[in-house]
């Protein structure tokens, strides 16, 4: 249905003369109403009721009478419609200036959050839960964009220092080539094509980890049994544990209950644990993969603890290790791998944590996700 324009006359009236003018037309119509009756009504009352008097009045007292009662009914009426009139008119007033002000302040807020001004928020007017709902989500939107630009920026920053070393690399293995000073053998060749690939895994971590924060990963969940997560993820991984010397065992409660997950995304998960765990455990450790039911029984969960008798870290490092681009010095990794790690647990309303006692004290990743009867967030998917 479409709505009638509105006259030109009136497009630029604001909120609050908009309510005044509902008002005083509402205030005009019961004082209309009201005298219009009174006038119809009454004297045909009083009169009836004159002429009921016994013995009969005389006819000019009885028309003076009446007359008298006219006018004085007219003027109760157009004294008690003015003072009426005037009375709620200031009231309609102050109320519709003060509902107008919670809504320019809404205006205003969204105003400068769209000219990049992302610190503007809205006060709750405390004029209802309306306007209130109205403020907290003027207030969320800009929270979820201040948060966006400020992953922006550090993610461009970041981004800047990851590309400069391999660019750099490829830049000047190839000016050293085009003056002759390496040849185009195969060990160049080499050099470009392992740099060239860097830039490649570091632009596929980026999109994943990119989408899983921004909550467009797509999602494909399903039951599963959380014993088979872990025993896939360690068949996949027992190869590379045996090349290093590192033994890797899995112990199962068996009072652990199923999850509603998406099984590859989880795989992906427990395939980068295992990995991390690797890299940092020196030959003859070991890492040991624990599946167990959450403590508590109100909220069921599955746990799934990676422990490691590797390098470990500090108390301080322990959510510092989940920003993107943190990882050891001497690490091949891309420093992704554990933001793209809990951005999908947490996708999944899980959590997923780490605790070492210090350095060379092993380290334990903890991830702990609702049982089957919870699904993961609805997340749409990415575009392109």
């Amino acid at each position: 249905m479409t709505r009638p324009a509105t006259g030109p006359k009136l497009a630029g009236l604001g909120l609050a003369p908009r309510l005044l003018l509902n008002n005083l037309l509402v205030i005009v119509a019961g004082a209309g109403t009201v005298l219009v009756t009174a006038l119809l009504i009454a004297p045909a009352v009083f009169d009836s009721h004159l002429r009921s008097v016994e013995p009969i009045a005389d006819s000019h007292l009885v028309e003076h009478v009446a007359r008298a009662f006219d006018q004085s009914l007219l003027v109760a009426l157009g004294v008690g419609i003015l003072i009426a009139a005037i009375t709620g008119s200031a009231i309609s007033w102050l109320v519709a200036r003060r509902l107008a002000a919670p809504v320019a302040d809404a205006a205003d807020a969204t105003s400068s959050l769209a000219d990049g001004h992302l610190e503007a928020r809205m006060v709750d007017p405390r004029m209802g839960p309306e306007l209130a709902k109205l403020a907290n989500s003027v207030n969320a939107l800009a929270d979820r964009l201040q948060a966006t630009e400020e992953t922006r920026r550090r993610l461009t920053a970041d981004l800047a220092h990851q590309l400069r070393t391999p660019i750099a690399s490829i830049r000047a293995t190839v000016e050293a080539v085009r003056e002759g000073v390496l040849p185009p053998d195969d060990e160049t060749l080499e050099t470009l094509g392992s740099q060239s690939g860097r830039l490649s895994r570091l632009v596929d971590d980026l999109e994943v980890v990119s989408r899983a924060e921004e909550r467009q990963l797509l999602l494909s969940p399903q039951p599963v049994a959380v014993a088979d997560l872990v025993e896939a993820a360690g068949a996949a991984n027992r190869e590379s544990y045996r090349a290093a010397g590192v033994l890797l065992s899995a112990s199962f409660a068996s009072a652990t209950p199923s999850v509603f997950v998406d099984p590859d995304r989880i795989q992906e998960v427990l395939g980068n644990l295992l990995g991390n765990a690797l890299r940092h455990t020196p030959q003859g450790g070991t890492v040991e993969v624990a599946v167990r039911p959450g403590a508590d029984k109100s909220k069921p969960t599955a746990v799934i603890e990676v422990r490691d008798s590797g390098e470990g870290f500090s108390a301080a490092d322990a959510e510092r290790i989940f920003r993107r681009f943190e990882k050891a010095p001497n690490s091949p990794g891309s420093g992704l791998g554990l933001a793209i790690a809990r951005a999908i647990v947490e996708a999944h309303h899980g959590t997923l944590t780490a605790h070492s006692g210090g350095s060379g004290k092993g380290a334990l990743f903890t991830i702990t996700v609702p049982a089957g009867s919870v699904r993961p967030r609805k997340l749409r998917p990415a575009s392109g």
